[in-house]
């Protein structure tokens, strides 16, 4: 099996996971990036005001996000770009808690997806003194590039699971994780369910 996969990575507006604002999407197939993908989400409210210290992190205004499609307008586009590939993101309980909150306010139904945390498979790959993305994506060879862009984030996850499955000689995502002892995780209630019935009671809701 080849190693694909899409990475993803979400800034927010403020505290609230339901308050993506950016998106950054690379598609990685047989280990090489084929196609990347990035824009502005606009927040619905409640979840719509930009605290100062979010617009610190990422430098996304209000302004920035005022033309451009809420959850429920840009999800479809998303998920047409993940085609049913397994996520990674770096820390992906957040990333993927954005995806959960967001379609939840948004009265929407979770997706089904899967996905591994690069964050979790960096720390059985490398020895540092640090996980943070641009440490660990340090180790894998990727440097340089700006942290809390959301596509610059995606990317430097990516290559971080290049890195890594290259050095376990794992030939696919799901080897990788099983090599790295990082559990597979799932939203979405199909998936849920699927993965309820192979692992047992213990599996994510």
């Amino acid at each position: 099996m080849p190693l694909d996969f899409t990475a993803i990575d979400f800034e927010t507006a403020n505290s609230s996971s339901a308050s993506a604002c950016s998106v950054g999407l690379v598609k990685v197939r047989d280990g090489r990036v084929v196609d990347e993908a990035n824009w502005f989400i606009k927040p619905a409210p409640p979840h719509d005001e930009f605290m100062m210290w979010n617009t610190k992190i990422h430098g996304i205004v209000a302004a920035d996000v005022a033309g451009a499609a809420d959850w429920a307008g840009q999800l479809p586009d998303l998920l047409d770009f993940v085609d049913g590939d397994h996520l990674v993101a770096h820390n992906a309980s957040f990333d993927l808690g954005v995806i959960k909150a967001a379609t939840i306010a948004s009265g929407l139904v979770v997706p089904d997806l899967r996905y591994v945390c690069s964050l979790q498979v960096a720390r059985r790959t490398y020895h540092l003194d640090s996980y943070r993305l641009p440490v660990a994506a340090m180790a894998a060879g990727f440097e340089d590039f700006r942290h809390h862009d959301a596509l610059a984030d995606a990317e430097a996850c990516a290559a971080i699971i290049v890195h890594a499955a290259a050095r376990h000689e794992a030939e696919d995502l799901e080897r990788l994780a099983h090599i790295t002892r990082v559990k597979v995780g799932v939203i979405g209630p199909v998936a849920t369910a699927d993965h309820a019935s192979s692992h047992g009671p213990m599996a994510l809701q």
